[in-house]
């Protein structure tokens, strides 16, 4: 078992020069760590119990390059504790007891506590993890374990209990963009003595295209730096087509703010609504290759279900409601296959708009000022008695006719608002209209309702 942060102990040059720049660039204060401001924000717990040293055991949970590694060197180094990584792939039981053993004596001999840092502790078994327990339990170390997965259904149970789960989010765009310019200013860990200088679009490409990811962008900065010749003032200029081939990612013309973005959904929306399944999907691959946030695109299919399919079929407000309820859960890359089979549907499924049409006729006209009273005998009343007094009686309850119908007014004006098509689903319901209407018409003398 290798101790990676010693605080007792300096990395020679040689070796901190040798490092990946990732390494060299990890943050060692809590004002240096970027995003996670959710959990270490000013105020926020986390932050409050690093600053006043009192960390218990705890979770860190959340996709790579998040900065949960880093975030575990910075508690031991806030709190002056020992740091000693363990790894849930390469350690086993007989590793984690030398950790303890040593932890216990320097916590006896001279007061330092020990952070243990578990990395994919998830890929402990139950034994291994067990072992655990009942050291977290009297603090002879503060465990930090670290995971992607989900720590309720992968970590033991009784140790997810004794500790505080952290879910750390991937790092936006603006976050990983910050990283890496500073990664380019830094002369003592950074690329600063290399005279690098890059574009902005390259530094957002490589900043978008990371997936959350910092530690991506930074090792394709360090290959983009290392490996373009210098000009001949001795500056290395990096540029967006330099970026995408050191992030082997070719960025897509796809402005996720401007006319690429408005552009891009517009074609897919209108793709869907026309009834083309082909089209839609490169419209929604464009869109997630360029990174646009899946959950931008889910409440587009939300509402294009009821705007464009409607009572056409209307499984499909469903289906989509699902697959944006599954983007959440589950996020990329696993997401585009949902987004997929959500749109898939769409595309296909018949369409009408009448609904749509309807209540917008309808709220234009409220808007205009045609607000109708509402009939005597469908204002509400309190009780039998107070209807009759103040005359609301007439009202006839539907289920107690054929069908459930029984012919009587809703509007006192009998407008109509909902003229359904005769595609898919609606074309019944349609049919179960025109029926209905007509039985009022009947028991009206032939007055529309």
């Amino acid at each position: 078992m290798a101790d990676l942060f010693d605080l007792s102990e300096n990395k020679s040059e040689a070796t901190a020069a040798a490092a990946p720049l990732a390494e060299r660039m990890r943050p060692r204060t809590l004002d240096e760590f970027a995003g996670q401001q959710h959990i270490l924000g000013p105020g926020k717990l986390l932050r409050r119990a690093i600053e006043a040293d009192r960390i218990a055991s705890i979770i860190l949970f959340g996709p790579p390059g998040t900065g949960k590694t880093t975030l575990a060197q910075i508690i031991a180094l806030a709190t002056k504790s020992r740091f000693e990584r363990l790894s849930g792939v390469e350690s086993n039981i007989a590793d984690l007891r030398k950790v303890v053993a040593s932890a216990a004596n320097r916590l006896a001999n001279t007061g330092q506590k020990t952070i243990l840092f578990v990395d994919e502790i998830h890929r402990w078994n139950k034994a291994q993890q067990d072992v655990l327990l009942p050291d977290v339990e009297r603090g002879t170390v503060r465990l930090i374990g670290a995971t992607t997965e989900n720590p309720f259904f992968y970590v033991n149970s009784a140790l997810v209990s004794r500790s505080q789960v952290f879910q750390l989010e991937p790092l936006a765009p603006a976050d990983i963009e910050s990283v890496v310019r500073r990664a380019l200013a830094d002369t003592e860990c950074g690329l600063g003595t290399h005279r690098a200088v890059a574009d902005d679009d390259a530094l957002t490409h490589l900043a978008t295209v990371a997936d959350g990811d910092a530690r991506k962008a930074l090792n394709a900065l360090e290959v983009a730096v290392l490996t373009t010749p210098a000009d001949k003032d001795g500056s290395i200029r990096i540029t967006r087509a330099i970026a995408e081939e050191s992030i082997q990612k070719k960025a897509v013309v796809y402005d996720a703010t401007g006319d690429g973005h408005y552009d891009t959904i517009s074609a897919f929306i209108k793709s869907v609504r026309g009834s083309d399944p082909d089209a839609a999907l490169y419209w929604l691959a464009k869109m997630l290759y360029a990174g646009e946030d899946i959950r931008f695109i889910a409440r587009r299919l939300v509402i294009l279900a009821s705007e464009d399919i409607g009572m056409a079929d209307p499984q499909g407000l469903p289906i989509a409601v699902a697959a944006q309820q599954a983007v959440e859960f589950i996020g990329m890359p696993e997401a585009r296959i949902t987004l997929a089979h959500a749109t898939v549907y769409l595309a296909t499924a018949p369409k009408s708009n009448r609904a749509y049409l309807g209540v917008d006729k309808a709220m234009e006209e409220v808007k205009s000022g045609v607000t109708l009273a509402v009939p005597r005998h469908l204002r509400s009343t309190g009780s039998k008695r107070a209807a009759k007094t103040l005359g609301h009686t007439g009202y006839q309850y539907s289920h107690e006719g054929e069908g459930a119908y029984i012919p009587q007014a809703y509007l006192p004006e009998g407008r109509r608002y909902y003229d359904p098509s005769e595609n898919g689903y609606e074309k019944r319901v349609k049919e179960r209209l025109d029926y209905w209407r007509a039985l009022f018409e009947q028991s009206q003398g032939g007055k529309k309702p």
